[in-house]
């Protein structure tokens, strides 16, 4: 192997003990008993013990497990999906009350194939969690749906807790790290859906490691705050396999703190910040804090207000 192509060692902070108890492996029994697909297995998660045996937290990966781009950063399968399973959203809804789960988060492969890109089903499974579970709080993260306005629009009227969409890497690297995604197409879903639902809290996501530089991921940070997102999640980039992009760096702890609080001095109501940091990693807490902010504001507001 020449030089170029050594691949970076993984440091001790990024060495983590599965904890696969039976609560965990009863969860994952239920799974495949069920036919249904969590990123938190798919995309290969660190904390997938953490979530979901002590958060009660779950990430459901919707529309099948075969996704139509090919991203250089991602674990799922690519390919040609197959039919629609439209009694998805209710298996869904149940796996969600047998969990016990507090938080659920509902994404979704990409799918270029379809008209909506999936988003009948995505809102049918944001109502039926609803319905039988309406004490969970609901996020949803999709794929940017081919930037169709309507798509978006019908996933907003199911009206989840936490719109999440991911803008997963900086401006000047996006095209060679994603696929068909684009970071302005990004930005303006993101922006859309808060002119859509103005109460609804919006968040993205932000992978470090490929060789962007602090000035790049302050410009994301800008760039989100600009089109109104409220939380922002940044995680450590870990290579999937040989075959993806190979990480570049290994951010220290200190390095992502720093990070956190130039993005919380920024005025993101939340931020969560750290190697194993991915998109879901407590949003249980992140749903919280929109709300406190809100409130927060509401009442600053109000002040404003009497002080005239």
């Amino acid at each position: 192997m020449s030089k170029k192509e050594e691949y970076l060692r993984k440091p001790e902070w990024l060495k983590i003990k599965l904890n696969t108890n039976e609560n965990y492996t009863g969860l994952k029994k239920m799974m495949r008993e069920k036919n249904l697909h969590t990123v938190c297995e798919e995309a290969r998660c660190p904390n997938i013990h953490e979530c979901w045996a002590v958060r009660r937290t779950a990430t459901f990966m919707i529309l099948g497990d075969v996704c139509t781009r090919a991203c250089r950063f991602c674990a799922v399968k690519t390919g040609l999906p197959n039919e629609l399973d439209l009694k998805e959203p209710e298996r869904v809804a149940d796996s969600v009350a047998l969990m016990n789960l507090k938080h659920v988060v509902v994404t979704a492969v990409a799918r270029d194939d379809l008209k909506d890109g999936g988003a009948a089903v995505f809102a049918e499974t944001v109502r039926a969690i609803r319905r039988k579970n309406p004490f969970v709080s609901i996020e949803v993260l999709p794929s940017d749906m081919g930037g169709v306005y309507e798509n978006l629009k019908t996933l907003m009227d199911a009206r989840p807790d936490i719109l999440n969409h991911n803008i997963e890497t900086v401006r000047r690297l996006s095209d060679r790290v994603r696929a068909r995604a684009k970071y302005e197409r990004s930005l303006e879903f993101l922006r859309r859906a808060k002119e859509m639902q103005p109460d609804i809290p919006t968040k993205s996501s932000l992978m470090i490691g490929l060789g962007e530089t602090k000035e790049d991921i302050i410009e994301t940070m800008d760039d989100l705050r600009a089109n109104n997102v409220d939380i922002m999640t940044i995680g450590q980039y870990l290579q999937p396999t040989k075959k993806h992009l190979k990480v570049e760096k290994y951010y220290h702890p200190d390095e992502f703190q720093e990070l956190k609080e130039i993005a919380l001095s920024k005025g993101f109501s939340h931020c969560e910040a750290g190697p194993l940091v991915r998109s879901s990693y407590h949003a249980d807490e992140q749903v919280n804090a929109a709300a406190k902010h809100k409130q927060m504001l509401g009442e600053q507001d109000s002040e404003a207000k009497e002080a005239l």
